[in-house]
């Protein structure tokens, strides 16, 4: 499904991402850990063709990222508010991302119906912009939007933080949902362990830009991690 090999990422001279080989089958439910400056944004950034590799390539179903754009029509990906336009009300951004997935106003409006309780009355209807929302609820606008659509690959960098608790578990309730049939591969990553090991059945850590574990996650995961890190 997703590929890295021989990937490399280096900025004057300094290797900060170091993949040698890595399989993320689809269906999978895939977490990125590390402490901050570890490579995760960088390994999205790369898979999302944001960014040049230094060395190696990225496959996405059988498609190099950085060759061809074909890998688009079927990933989507939320990593921060620079994905949004801000100058765009909720509703017209969701309708724009409506049309890039061949989906009409009808076919979005009754899409978002099912993410009420995440949005709470705070982003439709508020007659507001996207750049006057608070950093949450442009989150809850960037991850929904980004479930446009039925993608088959899914991005989401640090989906739970600024997400207030409710918001927390209403969203890894709809990421478990959306992963039952083992069609959607997701891609996580976060700093918070508790909710990534919630989600992902598979959690890969980096320190430095290398891998240095990887795991599947069961009831040990947790504390397995948090050794990790207070080490």
């Amino acid at each position: 499904m997703i590929k890295a090999s021989q990937l490399t990422k280096k900025y004057s001279g300094k290797t900060v991402l170091n993949i040698e080989d890595l399989d993320i089958p689809k269906g999978q439910t895939f977490g990125l850990v590390g402490n901050n400056g570890a490579g995760k944004t960088t390994f999205f950034n790369l898979l999302l063709d944001l960014i040049k590799p230094t060395t190696g390539h990225i496959i996405n179903q059988e498609i190099q990222v950085n060759l061809s754009e074909d890998w688009k029509s079927f990933t989507a990906s939320y990593i921060d508010e620079s994905f949004l336009i801000d100058y765009l009300t909720p509703e017209e951004y969701f309708y724009f991302v409506g049309e890039l997935r061949s989906r009409n106003r009808a076919d979005i409006d009754s899409f978002l119906q099912q993410f009420t309780e995440i949005f709470n009355g705070e982003v439709l209807g508020q007659k507001k912009y996207l750049r006057d929302l608070s950093k949450g609820n442009q989150k809850k606008a960037g991850i929904v939007a980004a479930l446009i659509g039925n993608p088959d690959v899914i991005v989401l960098d640090e989906p739970f933080a600024n997400l207030d608790p409710t918001t927390q578990i209403r969203l890894k309730k709809t990421l478990k949902t959306l992963t039952e049939n083992k069609e959607i591969t997701i891609l996580i990553s976060s700093h918070d362990l508790n909710h990534i090991t919630e989600v992902c059945e598979r959690i890969v850590v980096l320190d430095k830009g290398n891998p240095v574990k990887d795991i599947k996650t069961s009831a040990e995961t947790l504390k397995e991690l948090e050794v990790f890190f207070s080490v």
